[in-house]
């Protein structure tokens, strides 16, 4: 099976001592797209070390919620910066966490405010992370509202992507009708270990709802582990068990859905170079 992993924080500590390995394992499973996100200034420079040494997988650059207070405008000058490399395919993680709240809410409005701006000036997809507190939806809610008044879904962002998802809802996490209205929207859904965790059930209602060319897959690894995995740290290989059970709640093959996720990986993140295929240099 044909397998992507949109969301793998392969340049945190976890994986320093076995990264080759690592990756070799998730080649063997199948996994021929992996994008590297940033999460504040030092990630994203180590996500494009990263992509610098492996030629097939891909980088964001951008400031989590949970850094936001603590990022300068300098970091924030910075992170343009690198947002303009030729190997940069998306901007984030950024978005809002309600949950947990490292940061105070007018942090994070500003920092994903800047995000947005910064995707519609540049045409780059953002990486949205979206996290409400048990029992609620005030972080969905806001951050449709955000995404409306930046102009997505509107003139501002087919003019800036055309027909391609202006944004992704990394590890999705919400209600139905926030995942409908995502989807009006144009955002592109991605499907992680998250689903399988209690309180999360609503995924599998969205989950064949999203268009073909709009879903991906992910491990936001090294965390969020999906069953039988191995708990103490999550990886791109283990895609697979989410790929498993998203095509049998699409009602599709394992290879049909390989297939639609890899078209649907390269529209969402273009490149200005070539791609080549995982990590042994052949055309994609």
């Amino acid at each position: 099976m044909r397998l992507v992993d949109s969301h793998c924080h392969l340049q945190a500590d976890a994986f320093a001592p076995d990264l080759e390995p690592v990756l070799d394992a998730a080649i063997a499973a199948g996994v021929e797209r992996i994008l590297v996100p940033g999460w504040d200034l030092a990630s994203s420079r180590g996500a494009l070390e990263l992509v610098e040494r492996h030629a097939w997988l891909d980088a964001a650059v951008g400031v989590h919620p949970h850094a936001a207070a603590d990022t300068t405008e300098g970091d924030w000058a910075a992170v343009v910066a690198l947002a303009r490399h030729r190997r940069v395919v998306a901007l984030g993680e950024t978005g809002l966490d309600l949950d947990r709240r490292f940061s105070p809410l007018d942090d994070q409005l500003a920092n994903l405010r800047r995000h947005l701006r910064l995707g519609l000036e540049t045409g780059t997809p953002v990486i949205l992370h979206c996290r409400s507190a048990p029992g609620s939806r005030e972080a969905q809610d806001l951050l449709l509202a955000e995404l409306r008044a930046a102009g997505y879904g509107g003139a501002a962002s087919a003019a800036a992507f055309g027909a391609r998802p202006p944004a992704v809802l990394h590890s999705f996490s919400g209600p139905l009708d926030y995942g409908r209205a995502a989807l009006d929207l144009g955002l592109a859904i991605a499907i992680g270990g998250l689903a399988f965790r209690a309180g999360e059930e609503p995924t599998a209602e969205v989950a064949p709802l999203v268009p073909g060319e709009r879903l991906l897959l992910e491990t936001d690894s090294p965390w969020l582990a999906p069953p039988g995995a191995p708990r103490r740290r999550n990886a791109p290989e283990w895609v697979r068990v989410v790929a498993a059970w998203l095509a049998e709640r699409r009602g599709t093959t394992p290879a049909e859905l390989g297939d639609a996720v890899v078209a649907a990986y390269d529209a969402t993140f273009r490149r200005s170079v070539p791609r080549p295929g995982a990590g042994r240099g052949v055309p994609a």
